[in-house]
């Protein structure tokens, strides 16, 4: 009887694993996590390179590989010719998020990231006791005690510090543009004077025969006038008649 009873309780334990694993992959199909990474606000989840691939912060290299592989697999524009152009798109948030933390400046720097997270929620966390102690309410619980909804409360501040992240980068970008550009725009302007400075040179140079023989002649033109005044000499005025 005991060897049935627990035979009976093996086998419900393995159709729990079974069902438990159905249900993982169910969420794993191709449509569902093209799905997930197009998803509205997407462009900010998918900053976070844990939440891309779906693997814990503190998960083995190993085991975001093989997430990886899966996820890609997946997601494979090959194996979603009915979806394309989304496949593809998704395929390249995998491989992106793949690379981040394949590489290990990089990864340390997601890390950082979440670690920071934690220690936040941490802290709002004791905010929120001494606040409540403050209220002589120091017995009742935070809803942070759920394990499940500190891990939550982590996860939506590490999203918050990704976001800012990709925030001051793009700001920083910008300026960068920016100032890339006043500089172009200054180097045009000074090429564009070098340019007309030596164009005049060019020209004033190129001229100055012509001004040397418009010199010549106007000094030789000159130099016979004042001859011929000088031989001309002074005439004295005609006489009036003088009337009687």
């Amino acid at each position: 009887m005991s060897s049935t009873s627990n035979k009976k309780e093996s086998f419900e334990e393995f159709y729990s694993e079974v069902k438990e694993i159905e249900k993982r992959d169910s969420v794993l199909t191709p449509k569902q996590q093209i799905e997930r990474l197009l998803r509205p606000g997407s462009t900010y989840f998918n900053l976070n390179p844990f939440e891309v691939l779906q693997v814990e912060p503190d998960a083995t290299l190993d085991e975001i590989k093989k997430k990886y592989r899966r996820l890609s697999i997946l997601v494979h524009p090959d194996k979603n010719m009915d979806d394309l152009e989304r496949a593809q798109h998704s395929f390249e948030i995998v491989n992106r998020a793949w690379k981040t933390l394949e590489n290990e400046d990089t990864r340390k720097k997601c890390l950082d990231i979440y670690q920071e997270a934690k220690e936040r929620t941490e802290h709002m966390i004791e905010q929120k006791r001494k606040k409540q102690r403050k209220e002589g309410r120091s017995d009742e619980p935070i809803p942070e005690d759920d394990p499940d909804k500190f891990k939550h409360a982590v996860y939506v501040m590490t999203m918050k510090l990704f976001a800012d992240m990709e925030r001051k980068r793009q700001h920083l970008e910008t300026r960068d543009m920016e100032e890339r550009k006043r500089k172009r725009e200054s180097e045009i302007e000074q090429e564009e004077q070098m340019s007309f400075e030596k164009e005049w040179a060019k020209n004033f140079e190129e001229s100055r025969q012509n001004r040397v023989d418009s010199w010549k002649t106007f000094q030789s033109s000159s130099g016979k006038e004042k001859k011929k005044k000088k031989i001309m000499g002074f005439k004295p005025p005609k006489p009036k008649p003088e009337s009687r």
